[in-house]
Parts: C-alpha cells; sequence; structure tokens
C-alpha cells in the first residue's frame, strides 16, 4: 500500500522571485530516511512538477510537499 504523509508547504516569496518551502519541524523528525553508500543520510520529498509550475505562473498560491510511504 503506498502512502503520502505531509510534509510542508511551497509558496512564491513576496517578489515572486524565489519558492519559499516550510516543512513542519515534527512531520521532518519523523520521516523515513534513507543511507546512501557513503553514509549520508536523507528525507526523500516530492513537490508535484504542475503544482511547481503553476506556483511560477501565478495560477496557484500554494502547494504541499509530502513523503511518498510505501506499506
Amino acid at each position: 500500500m503506498v502512502k503520502s504523509n505531509l510534509m510542508g508547504y511551497v509558496r512564491r516569496s513576496n517578489n515572486g522571485k524565489a519558492l519559499k518551502i516550510s516543512i513542519n519541524k515534527e512531520a521532518f523528525e519523523k520521516a523515513e530516511t534513507y543511507t546512501t553508500q557513503d553514509g549520508q543520510e536523507y528525507v526523500s520529498l516530492i513537490i508535484r512538477l504542475d503544482t511547481i509550475y503553476q506556483l511560477i505562473e501565478g495560477k496557484k498560491d500554494v502547494t504541499n510537499v509530502t513523503q511518498i510511504l510505501n506499506e
């Protein structure tokens, strides 16, 4: 079963020249991680491209950042 956890949100900056990513601290601390061959630990996050394009074009105000979990 595939499950997704809401991790945070993405918005355009006030001047529209950057994207602001806000990740919930508690969700990040509980997130699943993976380890690379060199021993670095990462959290894999997903942001849908179509919603990022809509943010950039000003058609959408906010979108979500999620983590996909395979259970």
